[in-house]
């Protein structure tokens, strides 16, 4: 039988709707029966383009001995942290605090009040690496449960306690002076962690980080200073010519696995690319590389060709898995590129790093290794027809590759996700002159504004085709729009989309502003109760709500002329100054906000 995740708008759920668990989704339904029966609650949480995830579900909940134990035990829900980052915020706070570290899938177990006592991430079939079986954490849990419910309930109270105590703004910071020094303290605790050999910052697994990268371009055209455009250009560069970039199809996965750029998780998130194209489209206007341009121009390509609607909204992500096995679609063999190419296949793999012996795993990851003057020069060749050859080798492996089985498209459209794409279609398609970024700009504020807000004027976080938009949306849907619609202003001065900015960024007033301690919580005054209300500062792959909304904020101020706006931005970054100083990585949109509002300040 299915169990109740068949009419889910999430692919994640909808992935796990014929598992031998009786799944259910978040919800009252579940919650009330976990009361009712006196049993605890084994939450899973992930997302459909996570390999770790799929490997899980693989091994464990399409067993039908664990799916046993689960059922017996535990009323069991499952998670797409895509649609309700607000759970899994929460709970992850807890598997931190319990594990030292957190991930997806996320495994936590509650009290039927939603109180976690037990959790981790993944766990194997059976006991590999010093970690216990999934059927032994269970039987633990189930176990504890039933025996030691004293030792379980003070473990939960700890924990909800500690989930409770982290209300990350204004009680524990101090207010503080947005100033010069702020910047140059940021500024020089991220050149410590760059990597001058290979751009990016710190060791693997190695993240873009756009937001980063943004502040630093806005440092350089502040203060002039090479080393920072050097840090930036070679950042970019190396992630242009690796293989966390799509050399054939274009866009980046989301993150690389070594320090060389090479071999990624193979999921392509559209938020990633939606920052990435823009922070690419910037580093060109500043630099005038053609390197950048193409880079902004082919991800946003490959958002229209791979994740677009024909309602102008566009999809979440692809899956990193085919066929079962990660990046089996994105990888070559010489023998393939030898069959498609013939004769010119030499130039081919001198470029891209195809050998017989591969660079991963015995099959190659794309690559750029050498320019092509250089290539020119080994193979005595003339660099126009080897750069024609190199176009029409592409073209034809991306046709053969076309006809792999593709991996899987998680189709639910956010509307925070797609925010961020619309500011950068609209900024691109104003400055490369391409129309058809503005056309898709506009097709996709019109998608949003037809299917993700309600006759009242709110937003919903999720669409997908052929079903009624839900959930309430949360702090970044309201600030990423709102900012994507600024740019959309710019691009078009059509009024009606400054107006719906400034009409979400009052409704974000209304209902998310921590009017006690500062700032902004995740989700509305009329969300859903859970066991915490969070509020998150941190700018992770994509800028925290607060951050997001301070910028927007801002913006808004410039072009209505109303302090108050300014008032509010001010006074929530201002106590964030010593976070922004200490740990520049992790709040590299709050500096981007900083470095915006600084010289009007110094004025």
């Amino acid at each position: 039988m299915r169990n109740r995740l068949a009419n889910e708008t999430s692919t994640y759920l909808l992935q796990h709707a014929d598992n031998p668990v009786n799944w259910y989704p978040w919800g009252e339904e579940a919650l009330t029966l976990a009361r009712k029966q006196d049993k605890p609650i084994l939450l899973s949480v992930g997302y459909s383009a996570c390999h770790w995830c799929h490997v899980m579900a693989h091994e464990s909940f399409e067993d039908s001995e664990t799916a046993a134990i689960m059922n017996e035990y535990f009323v069991n829900i499952k998670v797409d942290r895509e649609e309700r980052p607000d759970v899994d915020s929460i709970y992850m706070k807890a598997v931190v605090a319990m594990a030292g570290q957190g991930g997806w899938p996320m495994t936590v177990f509650l009290t039927p009040e939603g109180e976690p006592f037990f959790g981790g991430t993944y766990y194997p079939p059976v006991p590999r690496y010093g970690m216990p079986s999934f059927k032994q954490v269970l039987m633990s849990a189930a176990q504890a449960w039933q025996e030691r419910r004293g030792d379980v309930l003070e473990q939960a109270n700890n924990l909800t306690h500690h989930i409770r105590s982290t209300i990350d703004l204004a009680q524990n910071l101090k207010m503080g002076d947005l100033d010069e020094q702020l910047l140059v303290q940021a500024q020089r605790g991220i050149e410590r962690q760059f990597d001058f050999r290979k751009g990016g910052f710190g060791r693997a697994p190695k993240f873009p980080q756009p937001m980063t990268i943004e502040f630093l371009l806005r440092r350089y055209l502040s203060t002039g200073e090479q080393q920072i455009l050097r840090m930036v250009e070679l950042t970019l560069e190396q992630m242009a010519y690796g293989g966390i970039y799509d050399q054939l199809g274009g866009g980046f996965a989301r993150y690389s696995t070594d320090d060389d750029w090479l071999v990624p998780h193979f999921e392509k998130m559209l938020y990633d690319n939606a920052l990435l194209s823009r922070v690419y489209l910037h580093a060109w206007q500043i630099t005038k590389r053609p390197l950048f341009r193409r880079i902004a121009e082919e991800t946003l390509d490959w958002a229209l060709v791979e994740l677009c609607h024909e309602s102008g909204g566009f999809h979440s992500s692809l899956d990193a898995d085919s066929e079962g096995e990660e990046g089996r679609f994105y990888v070559w063999s010489a023998d393939e590129v030898h069959t498609l190419l013939g004769g010119d296949a030499e130039p081919f793999m001198l470029l891209y790093d195809v050998t017989e012996s591969g660079n991963w795993e015995g099959k190659n990851i794309l690559r750029i290794v050498r320019d092509i003057k250089n290539l020119s020069k080994e193979i005595e060749r003339d660099p126009e027809e080897v750069s024609r050859l190199l176009n029409q080798a592409r073209l034809r492996l991306y046709e053969a590759r076309s006809k792999r089985i593709w991996p899987g498209r998680d189709e639910k459209i956010l509307t925070a996700w797609n925010g961020l794409l619309l500011a950068s279609l609209a900024e691109a398609g104003r400055d490369l002159n391409r129309p058809e970024f503005s056309k898709a700009a506009v097709n996709l504020a019109e998608h949003l504004f037809r299917h993700h807000r309600s006759e009242e004027g709110r937003l919903w976080r999720t669409w997908k085709p052929g079903l009624p938009a839900k959930y309430n949306a949360y702090l970044d849907d309201y600030a990423f729009l709102a900012e994507g619609l600024l740019s959309l202003y710019q691009s078009t001065f059509n009024e009606r989309w400054f107006l719906w900015a400034q009409e979400l960024v009052d409704v974000m007033l209304d209902h998310f502003r921590d009017e006690e301690n500062g700032g902004f919580f995740d989700t509305s005054d009329d969300h859903e109760v859970l066991i915490h209300r969070p509020k998150d500062l941190q700018d992770n792959a994509i800028p925290s709500g607060n951050s997001a909304a301070v910028g927007v904020l801002l913006k808004l101020s410039l072009y209505t002329g109303q302090s108050h706006y300014w008032d509010i931005a001010q006074e929530v970054t201002s106590a964030m100054g010593q976070a922004m100083s200490s740990y520049p990585l992790g709040f590299g949109h709050w500096l981007c906000a900083t470095e915006f509002m600084w010289p009007l300040l110094a004025r």
